[in-house]
């Protein structure tokens, strides 16, 4: 597969966004971008001493038999060494968890395989968060736990191997569903995330494909000055995984992903904060986080903000992306239970084609999921520590979300189901929403309830259905759209 050229991506989404005033982001900025030039890794480790995995004793045939132990000996080495690049020669690698070490370099050149061991045995459990709480869960394939200056590299090839882990969600979730606990399913059914990155500095990740993982793909947790570059994520191979992310930055900040290509089946780009209780306790915000020249692909949106808003989410700028069949195109969610505010969110230069919903914004998402309540026949002094850290109440005033100050503009669409459907409420409505340039030939316009405020300028949704043409506004504040048909 031939790698994506930041230059090449720019000017497909550029060109295809067509009349659009692209030069209009020249002339004025409508948020403060300032913090733009503080994002992603400022160091990397020292390349020019090389340690090779393969002079660790591997036996003949390490493509059929476990390695881990090889490997980690070899990156424990590097580290206490002063730091250096840990490589392989072409081959196939099978390996439970990696820990990487300050100053290390791995890189998984062109024509090497870091194969995942299909057993949740050898990944294990540390502290971690998961979907908002914090809780133990297995170690990643790949782990960056409290480090600085780490880089991950290379053309190669990551791949989980996470079927097994698709499987087994599936079954327990029919089971759950009937006793009426979807809303812990997720986080009992501990699956394998690929790449973890926690309360860690200075970390760049680039050129990698990653494949079938069994969980969240690429997690940046509690990390500051990430740079993710170049990636490849395909996890729709033999199926679709649940809640198989692409790249999620989750509680961090200073945070660019540019170059990257995903193919999922869930958030494709997401930014998240803690959920609920346990994420307003922990009250870490995500914010100052770039995403440019990426492509989604299968997934949920080109850039999902939430629907874990309770630490915050703000200042983030999203531009030259493009969407291929997601189930929407720019999507903001949380629920009732969330808190927090998402807000100085800055979205331009945007193509979506094939999508279910243009323009996505709710305040509450997926009851059935995102909701937690006790069924008959359990007992609080009976279950798990974690489905108590999930039943904690939130004070109603604390769990409203709040989004404001969204700017989206130079935005094309073709193919889309929806042109838009934005639903805030009474007491937390969508304001100050700025909408400029926005093209999107649908099948119906959609719907706005509890809107405030918003700036429009030369947005046209061309709905083809005449029944569904028209644009409904409801309990909404200086909102009006025009629709052709």
């Amino acid at each position: 597969m031939k790698r994506i050229e930041r230059t090449s991506v720019r000017t497909m989404l550029v060109t295809g966004i067509g009349l659009l005033l692209h030069i209009s982001i020249l002339v004025a900025r409508p948020i403060d971008l300032s913090w733009e030039k503080e994002v992603g890794a400022k160091t990397t480790p020292p390349t020019e001493k090389v340690y090779l995995v393969n002079d660790a004793g591997l036996p003949h045939n390490h493509d059929l038999v476990a390695v881990t132990e090889a490997i980690q000996a070899t990156i424990d080495a590097c580290s206490q060494n002063g730091g250096g690049s840990v490589q392989f020669k072409p081959g196939i690698y099978l390996t439970g968890a990696l820990y990487l070490k300050n100053n290390v370099n791995l890189h998984i050149g062109e024509g090497v395989t870091l194969l995942g061991i299909q057993d949740v045995s050898y990944f294990p459990e540390m502290k971690s968060r998961i979907a908002g709480i914090e809780m133990t869960w297995p170690s990643g394939m790949i782990n960056v736990l409290d480090k600085t200056n780490v880089s991950i590299t290379g053309k190669g090839t990551i791949d989980a191997q996470g079927r097994y882990l698709w499987e087994r969600y599936w079954n327990m979730r029919t089971d759950y569903v009937k006793k009426g606990l979807r809303w812990i399913i997720d986080y009992d059914c501990k699956r394998v995330r690929t790449l973890v990155v926690s309360n860690s500095k200075n970390i760049t990740v680039s050129d990698l494909t990653f494949k079938q993982s069994g969980f969240w793909t690429v997690h940046i947790l509690y990390s500051e000055n990430v740079t993710l570059d170049g990636l490849i994520i395909r996890n729709n191979i033999e199926g679709h995984g649940p809640s198989t992310d692409g790249i999620d930055i989750d509680s961090s900040s200073k945070i660019l992903v540019q170059n990257c290509d995903v193919d999922c089946h869930d958030d494709n780009f997401c930014l998240k904060a803690g959920r609920d209780a346990d994420g307003i306790r922990v009250n870490r915000p995500t914010e100052y986080v770039v995403f440019r020249d990426c492509i989604s692909r299968v997934g949920a949106a080109v850039v999902t903000v939430g629907s874990e808003t309770s630490g915050s989410i703000r200042n983030i700028h999203v531009y030259n992306m493009k969407a291929i069949g997601t189930s929407a195109g720019v999507k903001i969610k949380s629920a009732l239970t969330r808190g927090g505010t998402v807000e100085n969110i800055y979205i331009h230069d945007i193509i979506l084609e094939n999508v279910g919903v243009g323009l996505s914004f709710g305040l509450n998402w997926n009851p059935s999921y995102s909701y937690s309540k006790l069924p008959e026949g359990y007992h609080m002094d009976s279950i798990p520590e974690h489905w108590k850290v999930m039943l904690q109440q939130v004070d109603k005033a604390q769990g409203i979300p709040k989004f404001k100050n969204l700017w989206v503009e130079n935005l094309s669409g073709t193919g889309v189901k929806t042109g838009i459907s934005a639903n805030g409420m009474e007491d937390s409505m969508l304001e100050n929403f700025t909408f400029k340039n926005i093209q999107i030939e649908c099948e119906n316009a959609g719907s706005i309830n509890y809107g405030k405020n918003w700036s429009i300028s030369n947005v046209n949704f061309m709905a083809a259905n005449d029944e569904k043409g028209k644009l409904n506004i409801t309990n909404s504040e200086k909102v009006k759209f025009k629709v052709y048909k």
